[in-house]
């Protein structure tokens, strides 16, 4: 059973950034693939960035390379979503995702996932 907390959504302007965390109990960061999906209103969920369980590979959508980065508190047992250069189109409900049972094959695929955080709010003002 594996448990998922997150916060640090909120509003800023376009531009801005903002950082998202998940802190994770019930397995070790060693053992999950880490995975941060999106939402907005009447859309579908849409993959967003991933950390593999090895720690070796790190991936991301088109639409945020060179704007996001996925990092791991190993420590914390927490993962971390820093987000840069924010535009309206990144409006959304932020959601952290676990693959418990690594390897992920396709670490864009929803399907993959087993436990999901609550989800967070991000909302960007032009």
């Amino acid at each position: 059973q594996v448990q998922l907390v997150e916060s640090g959504g909120g509003l800023v302007q376009a531009g801005g950034s903002l950082r998202l965390s998940c802190a994770a109990s019930g397995r070790t960061l060693n053992e999950l693939t880490m995975g941060w999906f999106r939402q907005a209103p009447g859309k579908e969920r849409e993959f967003v960035a991933a950390h593999r369980w090895n720690g070796m590979g790190r991936y991301y959508a088109d639409t945020v390379k060179g704007r996001f980065t996925t990092s791991r508190d190993i420590t914390k047992n927490t993962v971390y979503l820093q987000m840069n250069s924010l535009k309206p189109e990144d409006t959304a409900v932020y959601y952290c995702a676990a693959d418990a049972n690594p390897p992920t094959i396709n670490y864009a695929s929803q399907y993959e996932y087993d436990y999901w955080g609550q989800g967070t709010q991000v909302t960007v003002s032009s």
